[in-house]
């Protein structure tokens, strides 16, 4: 079976965000860092090492923040966020732009997916990501059926 989906179009704003909470989420190690740097706190007391380590967490953020946004600029990224439909099935995903022009993609080239309250979320990189929003498909049974294809190829539990 093959799910069509209708036209849809990735907003920058939603692109940085998904993507700055995805290295977040998988970056979590950062956290730690953070904490023992602030922890220095309790061998010397001293205000600097809560300073120093919010400054350098802030750094870290800002750094992922403007490489997000960056990529959003590039002529090589501009397709990401052009209309796209899709056609999903067992064998591979097919971004199509129009009727004529698509890109095949098979499934070993997506690292990971996450499944949020209204969409499904694949991630082909820390840069590139498909967002695939419910409303997309014609009806709950696509929705169930592509679900089920993450399931079994293990992308989602």
């Amino acid at each position: 079976m093959i799910v069509r989906t209708k036209k849809y179009q990735l907003s920058t704003k939603k692109y940085i965000g998904f993507a700055l909470a995805g290295v977040l989420k998988q970056q979590w190690w950062v956290s730690l860092i953070y904490v023992t740097i602030c922890g220095g706190y309790l061998l010397i007391p001293n205000l600097w090492w809560i300073i120093g380590g919010t400054i350098a967490l802030t750094l870290y953020v800002l750094f992922w923040l403007i490489q997000f946004a960056g990529v959003t600029q590039l002529e090589q990224s501009k397709f990401l966020f052009e209309k796209l439909s899709y056609e999903l099935s067992s064998q591979q995903l097919l971004i199509k732009l129009n009727a004529k022009q698509g890109m095949p993609m098979k499934w070993e080239q997506i690292k990971r997916a996450s499944l949020k309250k209204d969409a499904f979320l694949l991630f082909v990189s820390k840069a590139q990501m498909i967002h695939l929003p419910y409303r997309i498909f014609n009806s709950d049974n696509e929705v169930k059926f592509f679900e089920t294809i993450l399931r079994r190829k293990g992308y989602i539990k």
